[in-house]
């Protein structure tokens, strides 16, 4: 049983950053990774980063490698996507997830919209 709820999503323009995070509560004394996906309207939901909860081992998307940093706070299960320089293509609802033991995705978030103008 683990919660995640996100915020920090918004309307920016093309260039801005925006920082997203995300709460855990509930049993998360089990968890091996977070991570961020996305789904933007007509798409499928696509992977944008991961970081493993206790290593810190980082992967991105190839799409938003060098311009988005995934980090987590292990003391306050918080988990945060700093994006910076954000195009068009990142408007999307931004999801947390959180895995078990392994390292599926079991547990997600309600999601946040983000909104990148041109």
């Amino acid at each position: 049983q683990v919660q995640l709820v996100e915020s920090g999503g918004g309307l920016v323009q093309a260039g801005d950053s925006l920082r997203l995070s995300c709460t855990a509560s509930g049993r998360t004394s089990s968890t091996y990774a977070m991570g961020w996906f996305r789904q933007a309207p007509g798409k499928e939901r696509e992977f944008v980063a991961r970081i493993t909860w206790s290593g810190g081992n980082t992967d991105y998307a190839d799409s938003v490698k060098g311009r988005f940093t995934i980090s987590r706070d292990n003391t306050k299960n918080t988990m945060s996507l700093q994006m910076n320089s954000l195009k068009p293509e990142d408007t999307a609802v931004y999801y947390c997830a959180a895995t078990g033991a392994t390292s599926g995705f079991d547990y997600w978030g309600q999601g946040t919209q983000v909104t990148v103008s041109s």
